[in-house]
């Protein structure tokens, strides 16, 4: 019997140790002031706000998520899933993009580029390099009116916004915004926005509380 009790012994001391890595790791990460967005992002970055009713309150619930990161609010946009908001740097650059959800106030980054295209604030494994840049704003929208030529006819992409690593346009019917959709800025894959719902209503949000 005493070699079972050996091995739960070694299992027991290897499992303990496994957790106390993993805990230091989160503390540091937590810790950390340099701490920036990385592979941990799509499960760490949500917050609560609580319940929100219009576009300004989208935008206010955005702008606190966006503190952790000196991010603020530009433009944001209500459609019938729920709230998009675009965080910009310091320079008025496009930084990243996040949900707000109508009902219970949660704010997390946007699903789909956001995630997984953004080379300084999605889920890029730390010390992976992003591919060249090759695409530029012209280019992808003719990428993008070509994609929709195809596979949403009768609807054109708008003036694109840069992101790190890809660049996002409104999709348009007759000058109108209908939804929107991304461009990869080194492949030209496009991701269109299917989780946004039907499109209401837009405005800049200016205040950063």
């Amino acid at each position: 019997m005493t070699r079972p009790r050996g091995r739960w012994l070694q299992l027991t001391v290897l499992v303990a140790s496994l957790a106390g890595l993993i805990a230091s790791i989160v503390w540091t990460a937590d810790s950390s002031p340099s701490w920036r967005p990385g592979p941990w992002t799509m499960t760490r970055a949500v917050s609560r706000e609580g319940q929100v009713h219009d576009l300004a309150g989208a935008g206010r619930a955005a702008a606190r998520f966006g503190d952790r990161w000196d991010l603020h609010v530009g433009e944001v946009m209500r459609f019938s899933n729920g709230y998009y908001a675009q965080l910009l740097d310091s320079g008025g650059n496009g930084a990243t993009a996040v949900l707000v959800d109508s009902l219970s106030g949660t704010v997390r980054l946007e699903f789909g580029p956001a995630m997984m295209w953004n080379t300084a604030y999605g889920m890029m494994p730390a010390g992976t390099r992003p591919g060249t840049e090759a695409i530029g704003p012209d280019q992808a929208v003719r990428i993008a009116d070509r994609w929709l030529s195809e596979h949403r006819p009768g609807l054109h992409a708008a003036e694109p916004d840069r992101f790190p690593g890809y660049f996002t346009l409104h999709t348009l019917r007759d000058g109108r915004i209908v939804g929107m959709l991304s461009v990869n800025a080194s492949t030209g894959q496009v991701w269109y926005h299917t989780w946004h719902g039907r499109f209401l209503q837009m405005q800049r949000h200016t205040g950063s509380t």
